[in-house]
């Protein structure tokens, strides 16, 4: 009896991941998840230096002004509840000072243009279609900060739009990288603030503009993790409690079915010999002074040293 659909995928061959790869990830905070996961593993990891970006405009917005070298200044920043903010990132960027804000700002810039330039793969994950226009200077936002919601105009990014964007994007990076391979993906976090109906129209545009950019582009690939929300794990067992966010199982689940498709069988039994390092890093012992644990320690700092053999960068 067969009680769950599964979602054929095709491991990749031509640009696996390996720990030689070099990811950046941009994007919803689906791309927090993972990108956590990569730096949890120990890959050479930059997730989201302007912090989570929901929609195309914003991700563009910021790999342009990476890649021209663009400076902020103070006419790009505002005070509001006690706090410097700017319109193109996340609150966790946001400052006391002003300087401290501008700040950093411009170092996210730098990094962001450098990772590009030696990144062997770039994670987008698209959240919605759904911007904010800004009134007064006519500028889509990237967070809106807790401005007044009728400070903005609300409205749906087209197909074109959408495709637009992302074109731009990838013109940008492969200026500075054409190597570079980029995976998109939709992020499964529904976002039903905009009305349920809504977010599905939303998640349609995204995945209609994704497929007609992959049908362009030879170096750009899609992963399924809308897909295998919906359709896999088609049941609020996976959410968190507020019905919303995959929980961390549904997480964990679409990691394994990410690296089975773009991970080699070596690397991915290098990753399982990582991740039995991490356990024992955060074990917490009955008695740290026993003798049973000073072997325990000795064993794990001698596995450290064998696999450092294979994964230099390796640290704990």
């Amino acid at each position: 009896m067969k009680l769950q659909t599964q979602i054929p995928l095709q491991a990749v061959t031509n640009h696996s991941i390996d720990y030689d790869s070099k990811i950046m990830l941009f994007g919803s905070c689906f791309s927090e998840h993972i990108g956590n996961k990569f730096s949890q593993f120990q890959f050479k990891t930059e997730s989201n230096p302007f912090g989570i970006l929901f929609h195309t405009k914003a991700i563009e917005q910021l790999i342009e002004k990476s890649v021209l070298d663009y400076t902020y200044t103070n006419s790009d920043i505002f005070y509001l509840n006690e706090q410097f903010q700017c319109f193109d990132a996340h609150s966790k960027l946001n400052g006391i000072e002003e300087n401290e804000l501008l700040d950093r700002l411009n170092s996210a810039l730098k990094t962001t243009k450098e990772t590009i330039k030696e990144a062997s793969h770039i994670i987008i994950t698209l959240g919605t279609a759904w911007v904010y226009t800004h009134k007064e200077s006519n500028k889509t936002v990237a967070n809106c900060h807790k401005v007044p919601q009728k400070e903005f105009k609300k409205e749906l990014l087209s197909v074109e739009s959408i495709l637009n964007s992302l074109q731009k994007s990838i013109q940008l990076i492969t200026s500075l990288n054409p190597e570079v391979h980029v995976i998109l993906t939709v992020s499964p976090v529904r976002h039903i603030k905009d009305g349920f109906v809504e977010n599905t129209l939303s998640k349609a545009y995204l995945i209609s503009a994704v497929h007609q950019l992959i049908s362009k582009n030879i170096n750009v690939s899609y992963f399924p993790s809308f897909e295998i929300v919906m359709d896999e794990l088609r049941d609020y067992r996976f959410y968190t409690e507020d019905l919303i966010h995959p929980n961390p199982t549904a997480v964990n689940y679409i990691w394994k079915r990410f690296t089975e498709t773009w991970m080699t069988q070596e690397t991915r039994q290098l990753l399982k010999k990582v991740e039995s390092l991490v356990v024992a890093h955060n074990h917490k012992p009955f008695n740290p002074a026993s003798k049973a644990h000073k072997e325990f320690l000795r064993l794990q700092e001698q596995q450290f040293l064998d696999l450092k053999k294979q994964i230099p960068h390796l640290i704990f």
